[in-house]
């Protein structure tokens, strides 16, 4: 039976357009991995799935507005229980974790002010930051700036 993943509750919201969809047909995804990403006036949100699966049908595209409870798309697989199967540990196997003695360190750059990602606020922070003489840094979650 599919899985059907749906827009969970995104507080006052409604009629909130699709910007992105980072995902497509086939792909593998985990629990919580996004699935759409939303705009309205005030924020920008990745709506994350509530299963993992494999993606059988995407059922809203870019430019779509949703609301709480629409459908985003379909996983093949079963349902969740909610139950989660408790792994069996064998006492009998212990494995030793040796330090490896050619640990590389990694260089450290320290920096007064760290800037999580280009959203609405984003660069303005980060160039307010440098603007003021502090160094800064900017982290983008895709490898081309601004998503």
């Amino acid at each position: 039976m599919p899985i059907e993943v749906k827009v969970p509750n995104i507080g006052d919201f409604s009629g909130v357009e699709i910007i992105e969809i980072p995902v497509k047909p086939g792909d593998n995804i985990a629990e919580e991995d996004p699935v759409i990403v939303l705009e309205s006036d005030k924020a920008t949100m990745e709506i994350p799935s509530d299963s993992g699966g494999v993606i059988e049908s995407i059922h809203v595209k870019v430019g779509d507005k949703v609301a709480e409870g629409d459908l985003i798309l379909t996983l093949e697989g079963e349902q969740k229980t909610g139950k989660a199967t408790p792994e069996k540990k064998s006492s009998t196997q212990q494995t030793e974790i040796k330090p490896h003695d050619d640990t590389k360190e990694s260089d450290e750059e320290m920096v007064d002010v760290v800037v999580l990602g280009s959203g609405p606020g984003g660069y303005t922070a980060a160039f307010h930051a440098a603007d003021l003489g502090l160094k800064t840094v900017l982290v983008e979650r895709y490898p081309a700036i601004g998503g």
